[in-house]
């Protein structure tokens, strides 16, 4: 298994309509057989430039262990989402 860190930016909600988000990301990476080491809530933020017409965005950074075969199935749901504005998922070298 391989670590992985994923950050995502949610659309600029309060900070109780952002936890089911983060909730089913959390549930995605665990049903996909990842195991989550640790949740940071960066908070809502200004944007360099608008994202789907959105100015601010509420940042999440995720790091978590992952097989390498996973992580295409875990793109494909967040780009599908549209409370997620852009993600992006990076292997941590050891």
């Amino acid at each position: 298994m391989n670590k992985y860190e994923v950050i995502f930016i949610a659309k600029p909600l309060e900070e109780a309509e952002v936890d089911p988000i983060v909730e089913f990301v959390s549930n995605l990476l665990t049903k996909n057989s990842c195991n989550i080491e640790k949740v940071d809530r960066w908070g809502k933020r200004h944007l360099a430039y608008p994202v789907k017409k959105q100015a601010d965005g509420y940042y999440v950074l995720i790091n978590f262990e992952a097989d390498p075969a996973t992580i295409k199935e875990i793109d494909r749901v967040l780009k599908i989402r549209d409370e997620v504005l852009k993600h992006l998922i990076v292997k941590i070298d050891e």
